[in-house]
């Protein structure tokens, strides 16, 4: 018995990694060093600082490494359900940055790791297309990552994926919440769906991937890539003061909002300030009480969807159940004077990220401070 009979195909792992040489290379910049398939990816921190990669051509006085990990979850049993794969590797990419980002850092390199039971590698190479394609759009280079077969250990036709990101910001220019104060505005800039979180209960309460949603399978509305953020806020922060920076995750604004701050306060979120996407509406209708549930069996597209719309209106525990869960159409959150949200709406409009004034913030209610709606 060789390590073929075993079940891993090396020859299709080569594959794979010829595939990926070229995803890869498409997103090098000149600090990068060697090539795709050494045993680690190098960056050179000389030529880092002597070109100003990393800060829009300005030296640094004290650059800071800022690093940042995650995965897709659960979304990808979505994409193999739909047979769709280049977009999750965007998701693994937006999850690491976007968090990065908040510390007003940006980002410099990305590795992924790929893991299967059986590698098929135009699957893998679809999967890293996605990654590539995120690294892309966010000026981060591809230096390698592991493509990992394990037969045995997970389903054949199933894939997991995951990588980091390293960035790097000037210490003076961290964002760590530390000037944020009570008056302050809330930003919220827009998501472009549940992005790669809630999918663990997306999956129970929507079984049905083909229902009609807006002329769409659902399955491929679900799939849409989580959003890049790092491009625009980047630009905004060469104009605007941002006080502090919140990704919209796993927890929802309950759990990421109050992470911005350095000290005790409220986030004040003003109800109907913006529009929930109609995705939140039709998961909010599968994810009703007992009796609701039964109905869900039963009602599909618009009438689910309009139906969970009310339900969001009229059922406070729902809706704090959903805006615990999800990003409701708020992908990331700025805290900046409120002379500034004029002009940062503009900026980040005119660059296709449409954005609102959603809250304040205010004193702590409690000891530790939290997220209220008003």
């Amino acid at each position: 018995m060789d390590y073929k009979d075993a079940g891993v195909n090396i020859e299709e792992g080569y594959r794979a990694v010829e595939k990926y040489r070229d995803l890869a290379a498409a997103t090098r910049n000149r600090a990068v060093l060697g090539g795709l398939g050494s045993f680690a990816g190098m960056y050179s921190l000389k030529e880092l600082i002597d070109s100003g990669i990393g800060s829009g051509g300005a030296p640094m006085e004290d650059p800071v490494l800022v690093s940042g990990t995650d995965g897709v979850g659960t979304k990808l049993d979505v994409a193999f359900r739909m047979k769709k794969y280049d977009t999750v590797g965007i998701d693994c990419v937006a999850m690491c940055v976007n968090d990065i980002l908040c510390h007003g850092a940006k980002p410099l390199f990305f590795l992924d790791y790929l893991a299967c039971g059986k590698l098929d590698a135009g699957i893998a190479a679809d999967l890293v297309k996605g990654v590539a394609r995120g690294c892309a759009e966010t000026g981060t280079a591809l230096l390698g990552g592991e493509t990992a077969e394990m037969p045995g250990f997970y389903d054949e036709g199933k894939y997991d994926i995951a990588g980091f990101a390293v960035g790097i910001v000037d210490r003076k220019d961290i964002i760590d919440g530390s000037g944020i104060r009570p008056g302050d505005a809330l930003l919220g800039i827009a998501s472009s769906g549940p992005h790669s979180n809630g999918f663990s209960l997306i999956r129970k309460v929507l079984p049905d991937l083909d229902e009609d949603f807006g002329g769409m399978p659902i399955g491929m509305a679900l799939l849409e890539p989580t959003r890049l953020y790092v491009k625009p806020v980047l630009r905004l922060m060469e104009t605007v003061n941002i006080r502090g920076m919140a990704h919209i995750t796993g927890g929802g604004f309950y759990e990421n909002i109050p992470r911005m701050f350095a000290s005790p306060m409220d986030a004040m979120i003003r109800n109907g300030s913006w529009t929930i996407p109609p995705i939140f509406a039709r998961i909010a209708y599968g994810a009703g009480d007992a009796e609701q549930g039964s109905a869900a069996a039963r009602l599909r597209g618009d009438e689910a969807q309009r139906r969970g719309a009310e339900m969001l209106k009229n059922d406070g525990g729902l809706r704090q159940r959903m805006f615990n869960t999800f990003n409701m159409g708020i992908g990331f959150v700025l805290a900046i004077a409120p002379g500034d949200i004029p002009g940062a709406i503009e900026i980040l409009d005119s660059q296709g990220y449409p954005a609102w004034e959603i809250g304040r913030v205010a004193e702590a209610a409690g000891k530790t401070g939290g997220v209220r709606f008003e």
